[in-house]
């Protein structure tokens, strides 16, 4: 048994300090799979903090019932938690007709941040559940039957969502 499953018997069994353990472990990927969602690092951070508060209110409950193992788990609130995120600011943005521009920095090598940006963009303007479906996949290296269990789908839902982001991103690429 690892040191992520043994903290969260830890905190099962009411060690509750146990939990700043998980959150060692694992802050650096959620913070990670959470600004590919999102777009950005602060955002990233909110929803993984979300996230943690979350988890730490089930594993105190004992509502973890350890159906799939401690990771998938920590994703699929982390990504159910992106998702919506997304979904309520794009609710904002339509309600202001606002957009957010990000700026340019002006760093070095602009071209390659000129192109980064464009596939930032081209991502962003995907549904939430395909770009989590792509960013599981392409970027944190899950398998379909992993990807259905963080995002609470069925194996052909998964394809389907990747299948239609790629065919969206080739479709912009062509376009560009």
């Amino acid at each position: 048994m690892d040191i992520l499953e043994k903290a969260v018997d830890r905190v099962l069994n009411g060690d509750r300090s146990a939990f700043q353990q998980i959150v060692d472990a694992t802050s650096q990927r959620l913070v990670r799979l959470g600004a590919r969602i999102m777009g950005n690092q602060a955002d990233a951070e909110d929803v993984v903090q979300e996230a943690y508060v979350k988890a730490y209110r089930a594993l105190t409950a004992g509502d973890f019932d350890r159906r799939s193992s401690t990771t998938t788990w920590l994703y699929r609130i982390v990504v159910n938690g992106a998702i919506d995120a997304k979904r309520s600011r794009k609710r904002r943005a339509e309600a202001s007709d606002e957009q957010v521009d990000p700026g340019w920095d002006g760093a070095a090598f602009a071209e390659a941040r000129l192109a980064l940006s464009e596939l930032d963009d081209w991502l962003r303007a995907l549904p939430a559940e395909q770009r989590a479906a792509l960013v599981l996949q392409s970027m944190e290296g899950l398998n379909n039957s992993e990807i259905a269990q963080v995002m609470g789908v069925s194996e052909g839902a998964v394809e389907q969502r990747l299948v239609r982001a790629r065919t969206a991103l080739r479709q912009k690429r062509e376009q560009s």
